[in-house]
């Protein structure tokens, strides 16, 4: 059966984008070979394979996993070998036994029946595959590993998450607290382990917007769009803010918008 799939689907060579295009070509060409009348039957395949039907098992209960299951161990740094690879995961499972799924296109990582970590499947050797959120708790207690992690070297971020770390960094070491500018953006970025990449950046861009320049107005902002709320920042609360004098209106100046001397 091998060789026919080859010879009768494969040939020529298709190409495609990924596994779910070239699944949909397969099944395409499935489907137009059960049209076909083979040689000294009556029927064409599709009729005869509805025949066969009637005589076969009920399916199982639970859906066929088409993966390779082995068991595994987390490493110190937080990391998963599979088939000569490593994949992270959240720092918080480090030293536990896990079960590795191994599919065609993803690695799955299981901890207590719970999935904990999904990456992309490489076929490299000795490969790393990162995901950065596995690591920003770690980092966010020892902010001087930041610029060196390298879970985080080529995390393409839009440009305004430098832009805040940069005004962040700026305005506490000002008072002389040299880490709590790394910190507070481990923090902003810590708001993707719960929100979507999108929410987060326009938050980000309010804050830049609005000189908000603080991980808790970031928080804000972002609840704010996620729940479908106005945001309500409290400017006492953010003392480095420049402080804008409104003058009392007088009764004259109503004078003016109605042209009257």
């Amino acid at each position: 059966m091998v060789g026919f799939t080859r010879r009768g689907f494969m040939v020529p060579i298709p190409h495609a984008r990924d596994i779910d295009e070239l699944n949909a070509m397969l099944r395409e060409r499935c489907e137009a070979r059960q049209q076909a009348v083979l040689r000294g039957e009556s029927g064409t395949i599709a009729e005869r394979l509805e025949k066969d039907r009637a005589a076969f098992m009920d399916l199982p209960s639970t859906a066929f996993e088409a993966c390779d299951q082995r068991p595994g161990r987390v490493s110190s740094q937080a990391l998963v070998r599979y088939r000569n690879n490593d994949y992270s995961v959240p720092v918080a499972y480090a030293h536990r036994e896990i079960i590795v799924k191994g599919y065609v296109d993803e690695v799955v990582i299981i901890s207590g029946g719970e999935e904990i970590a999904r990456h992309r499947r490489s076929y490299e050797t000795a490969d790393f595959v990162f995901n950065p959120l596995h690591y920003l708790p770690l980092l966010e207690r020892k902010v001087g590993a930041l610029d060196q992690a390298a879970p985080l070297q080529g995390w393409d971020l839009p440009p305004e998450f430098a832009t805040l770390r940069r005004l962040l960094t700026a305005r506490l070491n000002r008072n002389n607290r040299c880490a709590a500018g790394k910190r507070e953006f481990v923090q902003v970025l810590r708001l993707m382990e719960t929100c979507p990449l999108g929410a987060v950046h326009a938050a980000v861009k309010d804050a830049l917007r609005l000189g908000a320049i603080s991980a808790d107005a970031v928080r804000h902002l972002v609840l704010a769009r996620v729940e479908g709320r106005p945001a309500r920042l409290d400017a006492d609360r953010y003392p480095h803010l420049p402080v804008a004098t409104v003058g009392k209106t007088r009764p004259a100046d109503y004078m003016t918008l109605t042209g009257s001397p």
